[in-house]
């Protein structure tokens, strides 16, 4: 048992990896490229910062989750995103508060932090993650502070 969800956890991370890679390794316009994986009850997302805001615009109450450190965070956000951090003792615990059945918009610094993240949604049975691949380094609109 244990055995399968390593492997389970595993596979969803190289997975992951795996079309990540993929995608920067294209030609075409990088900004409209967009790739969905259903693993083990959880539909990912990976797209792009710059499709963001047009997602943001359709639908206005996506909630927006930023697992930048706090100092990050501080430093400028997109607008009404929530702070947990992913360096943070108690990430999986405050994670473990939301409602896994919401479709969450996550994003770090470039990606690399929500991505090791992945197998954490889909442990603790979120249903639906939205991953902003190249993180908020993408991002081309104004940030709150």
């Amino acid at each position: 048992m244990i055995l399968k969800k390593y492997f389970g956890s595993l596979s969803l991370t190289l997975l992951g990896f795996l079309f990540l890679s993929c995608e920067s390794n294209e030609s075409g316009n990088l900004a409209e490229k967009q790739t969905e994986l259903n693993i083990e009850g959880i539909k990912i997302e990976n797209i792009k910062a710059t499709v963001v805001a047009k997602m943001l615009e359709e639908n206005p109450d996506l909630f927006i989750l930023d697992i930048r450190t706090p100092e990050e965070f501080n430093l400028g956000h997109i607008p009404e995103a929530i702070n947990i951090d992913y360096k943070a003792d108690n990430f999986e615990s405050e994670l473990k508060k939301l409602d896994r059945n919401q479709t969450y918009l996550m994003h770090c610094r470039s990606g690399r932090r929500s991505a090791d993240s992945l197998d954490i949604f889909q442990k603790l049975g979120f249903s639906h993650i939205i991953h902003i691949d190249d993180g908020i380094l993408g991002w081309s609109k104004e940030l709150v502070k």
